[in-house]
């Protein structure tokens, strides 16, 4: 029995029923502007230059604070945190022992500075000495650095007496003149002396007079820390005083998708009118 033709396009007649209905799809996206909004925040500087400035002499191993801490390592773990409280103050630091050695220039780049300050310890190998003023006037030359600095810092950490390099007084003096400001804290227990092997005179370990007279002439703060306890509130004084303005600038960044939805429900139309036009017509058998 005859029929008027067959329906080759059975196939052909459902691939065109998915490509319209994708092209209406994305087409209806489409109209609805699809857009992704990310908000992120520019990390910018304080405005406070910070410069930590840390006694490595060989006295610093003392473990005399009363959890059995040396004082290095009391010194290290305080100075960790402090720097992790001020993520938006460029920090950087300098140990010394009989003369200064930079460790890190000033730099938004804690991961690098907390790193670096990791590496910071007493060894035979450095000069002997506790070169106090040479220190100071390291920290102030490294915080000339940047000329949009509002205030500059400089947070000395000892537990002796400066016996070697420049004079201590005359250095807090100049560094006063460039507006930096020395914060000082003398670390380690009265029963905490140093044996004669370590210091020749140990009863001139600890000179609070000269630290306090540094205070005083930049305008600083003085604090004396004979325990680990002491010395978390040292710094985490110096971080309350030292507040400023930490604003950070939210940017957004839109991107609209519609564009790809037209696009895509452009090519499903012309599929669809693709496989019409190659279909074959039906024919009689």
């Amino acid at each position: 029995m005859g029929t008027l033709g067959t329906k080759p396009r059975n196939y052909a007649g459902a691939f065109s029923f998915s490509a319209v209905s994708l092209s209406i799809l994305c087409a209806a996206l489409s109209l609805a502007r699809p857009v992704v909004t990310t908000d992120f925040a520019e990390k910018t500087a304080s405005g406070v230059d910070i410069m930590v400035v840390m006694d490595i002499s060989l006295s610093m191993k003392t473990p005399d604070f009363t959890d059995g801490a040396q004082r290095m390592d009391a010194s290290r773990d305080t100075v960790r945190e402090f720097i992790k409280a001020r993520p938006n103050d460029r920090i950087g630091i300098v140990s010394f022992a009989g003369r200064p050695y930079p460790e890190a220039s000033i730099t938004l780049d804690h991961q690098f500075l907390l790193k670096e300050l990791e590496e910071i310890r007493p060894r035979i190998d450095l000069d002997d000495g506790t070169a106090i003023g040479s220190a100071l006037n390291t920290a102030g030359k490294k915080l000339l650095r940047y000329e949009d600095t509002k205030s500059r810092i400089i947070v000395l950490i000892t537990d002796g007496s400066s016996n070697t390099g420049a004079d201590p007084i005359m250095a807090a003096k100049a560094v006063k003149t460039v507006g930096i400001k020395v914060h000082t804290v003398a670390i380690g227990s009265e029963m905490g002396r140093v044996p004669s092997n370590i210091q020749r005179y140990p009863d001139k370990e600890f000179d609070t007079e000269t630290l306090r007279r540094i205070a005083d002439i930049t305008k600083g703060q003085y604090y004396r820390a004979q325990t680990t306890g002491d010395l978390n509130d040292a710094l985490n004084s110096i971080d309350q005083l030292e507040t400023t303005d930490r604003k950070q600038k939210v940017l957004s960044s839109t991107y609209e998708y519609h564009f790809w939805l037209t696009g895509a429900a452009l090519f499903f139309a012309l599929c669809y009118i693709l496989i019409h036009s190659l279909a074959s017509p039906p024919a009689p058998e």
